[in-house]
Order: structure tokens, then C-alpha cells, then sequence
């Protein structure tokens, strides 16, 4: 991969251990970085589905994020378009990850209000470690309970719909500070509103979609973030950009 940003190391073809550099998470704090893939113009998906976007180069910083995280955190939509079943290492991100002293595994926490997340979905039952499901006191209490007897541990956070803020808290005071968020927009949308992204992290694909397919962030509140480049990286047409949040 070759680096373009910032200017002073531009040019610069990226081995992996740099490239793994790049993309560790800051030591020391809570730090969420959102994921996402779009079109050139903009589109979040193609069919419903955002993996026909993705390039094999989007796929290994994809791999990244969740390789030096704590935790994978997705909506309830997401991971059941997906068809998400957890993060499932190989041995190379297991070794990775014992590198950075982390677990084998990391944990996926999922956000839903209750009706989008049945205790069947395989995020729940085709995990390897327990499914951390992030949801609030309107969820029904039988759901609840079909969550826990199928093998997830239920986190209430909020009343009618899901706290993020004490979501995000309740994930570091259980030292999952490292939060590697994929999606959905609707999810990357509150986050932001909320004033929890600390990175965006943004494949562009070499591709135009055009049709209804609707953005990587997506939020009745209007709540403008600034933005600053952190790196650019190109691989096969594939654009790789890095965007930190200004205080």
C-alpha cells in the first residue's frame, strides 16, 4: 500500500507492521473508530449489502479494526443484513492480537431497542465469546430473556431507546476501551450526534453505484463534526482515508 498522507512520508509503500502502526488505537483511553466502505458517489451499499462495495484492500484495514480492538460494536439491522456471526480470528489475528495484549477473541455488542435482534440471530449463536446485546429499559422483558438463555449478556443503557454515552461508558468499565464500530448508518449517525466517534475511518471504492442507496451516516439531528486527515493510504484504485474528529 502506499502512503499520500501526511505529505512528509508521502510515497512511502507500507509493509504490514507499518501499516498495523497506522492503524493501532491510542493507548490509554477510550477510543471509537467507525468502519465504513461507500462507492465514489457516495453509496453505502449495493442490494442491501455493503460487502459487494468492498475491496481486498478495504478488507485488510477492515481486518485491522477489528484485530486491535476490545470490542466490535454494530447495530441490530446491520448484523442481521450482514448476516454477522461475530469475529471468528484466524491465527495470524490471533497472534496479532496477543502482540497488543489482547484477547483471542474480542466480543461484538449489539444496539438495539429489542424488535431488531432475534435470540436466534447468528451474531448471537454463531459467536465464539458471549454477544454483549446493548439495549434499554422499553426492550420486552421476555426478549431480554431470550437474549441471556441464548448466550448473551444483556446491557441496559436508557429508558425508551439506547444511551449511547452510557453504552460507550459501560463497555470501558468492562476495560473494552478499544471500540471498533461497522455500521449501520443509522447507528454511525447517533454516534455521532452523541459525540462518541473519535475516528472515521472511510474506504472509497473504485466504483459508481448510483440508485437509492443512502449514506454512511444517517440522522434526523443535524450536527455538523469537523474533520481532520489523518492519513491517506492507495491500493489497487482503492482510496484508504483516516479522519480524526475535532474537540
Amino acid at each position: 500500500m502506499h502512503l499520500i498522507w501526511p505529505p512528509e512520508n508521502a510515497g512511502r509503500v507500507m509493509d504490514a507492521a507499518e501499516l498495523e502502526d497506522l492503524y493501532t488505537y491510542p493507548a490509554g483511553r477510550t477510543w471509537l473508530a467507525v468502519n465504513f466502505v461507500s462507492s465514489a458517489d457516495g453509496a453505502v451499499e449495493l442490494g442491501g449489502q455493503a460487502r459487494p462495495l468492498s475491496t481486498p484492500p478495504d478488507r485488510e484495514v477492515l481486518q485491522l479494526g477489528s484485530d486491535l480492538a476490545d470490542v466490535l460494536l454494530i447495530g441490530a439491522t446491520t448484523a442481521m443484513v450482514e448476516g454477522f456471526r461475530g469475529v471468528h480470528p484466524d491465527r495470524r489475528a490471533q497472534e496479532r492480537r496477543r502482540r497488543h495484549g489482547l484477547a483471542d477473541v474480542p466480543p461484538t455488542a449489539v444496539v438495539t431497542t429489542g424488535s431488531g435482534l432475534p435470540a436466534d440471530a447468528p451474531v448471537i449463536t454463531g459467536a465464539r465469546v458471549p454477544t454483549l446485546v446493548l439495549t434499554c429499559e422499553a426492550a420486552p422483558a421476555d426478549v431480554r430473556r431470550a437474549w441471556t438463555a441464548a448466550g448473551a449478556e444483556v446491557i441496559v443503557a436508557g429508558e425508551e431507546s439506547v444511551d449511547l454515552t452510557a453504552a460507550v461508558a459501560a463497555l470501558a468499565g468492562r476495560g473494552l476501551r478499544r471500540i471498533d464500530c461497522e455500521g449501520g448508518p443509522h447507528l454511525f449517525g447517533a454516534l455521532t450526534d452523541a459525540g462518541l466517534v473519535d475516528e472515521l475511518r472511510l474506504t472509497l471504492s473504485p466504483m459508481l453505484a448510483a440508485g437509492p442507496a443512502g449514506r454512511i451516516a444517517a440522522s434526523p439531528i443535524a450536527s455538523p463534526v469537523n474533520l481532520s486527515l489523518a492519513s491517506a493510504v492507495a491500493e489497487a484504485d482503492t482510496l484508504l482515508l483516516r479522519y480524526l474528529a475535532r474537540p
